[in-house]
């Protein structure tokens, strides 16, 4: 699909549903997960076609720590797998890889592959792409705060921009549009501070069957939407 006119430039997705497909077809969840792995790769590439600066996708809740132990071992696992084969296609594609959220929490190989991932494609300039992996949004808020306490910042030096400095998105733009695959219609602790403004897009499209032309009919959808962050139009769209 060709889009013409405003771009997001940021586009946060919860990828909902892997489970839900993989039982739908009587097959064990983790066939769901690794569909689910296909599509993401998919969507990426779709990503960097649309021409956005930034893609978060919410890949593990804080709050998936608590599901059975054996489906939380084979996401790992099949979160290294794609780490391992997927290293190097990131970095030719200029994509600047990163993560938010309590990532010291997931297995040590991984964490490693995390970090160098994120290394070696620092210097890129392509597509910011971020994982959200051990990531809950009050638990990043609190992070932040215990880090602002920390640093001694004054009660009159605190503002939003002081605020969002200690955020895991540091540096992000807050996203213009966020996706939700599989019909369910809540945010599921996910980016509270910078989702204030955000347009949401839901579809009952699981995750695994989330293509590239749904993806891009998001897109096109968001084109269509009036953004005034509180204000009057005219203003609003000085701001765009």
């Amino acid at each position: 699909m060709f889009l013409s006119g405003k771009i997001p430039k940021h586009v946060a997705i919860i990828m909902d549903g892997n489970g839900r497909w993989a039982e739908l077809r009587g097959l064990p969840r983790i066939e769901g997960h690794k569909r689910g792995a296909e599509r993401t790769r998919e969507i990426i590439t779709a990503a960097v076609e649309s021409g956005l600066d930034s893609l978060t996708l919410y890949a593990f809740s804080i709050e998936n720590w608590q599901r059975p132990e054996d489906e939380v071992s084979m996401l790992m696992k099949l979160l290294e797998y794609y780490l391992k084969n997927e290293f190097n296609n990131l970095i030719k594609r200029g994509i600047v890889f990163r993560t938010i959220g309590e990532t010291w929490r997931l297995p040590a190989n991984v964490h490693g592959l995390l970090r160098d991932v994120e290394e070696r494609s620092r210097d890129n300039n392509g597509l910011r792409l971020v994982l959200a992996l051990s990531y809950g949004g009050r638990n990043e808020i609190l992070r932040a705060i215990r880090k602002i306490i920390a640093s001694n910042v004054k009660p009159d030096d605190l503002n939003e921009r002081c605020f969002e400095s200690f955020l895991d998105t540091s540096g992000l733009s807050a996203p213009d549009l966020i996706i939700r695959s599989s019909g369910e219609k809540r945010i599921s602790n996910f980016l509270l501070w910078q989702s204030a403004y955000s347009e949401f897009y839901f579809t009952d499209t699981l995750w695994p069957d989330f293509t590239r032309d749904e993806f891009f009919l998001a897109l096109h959808e968001y084109q269509m939407r009036e953004r005034r962050f509180g204000m009057v139009q005219s203003k609003a769209a000085a701001r765009i």
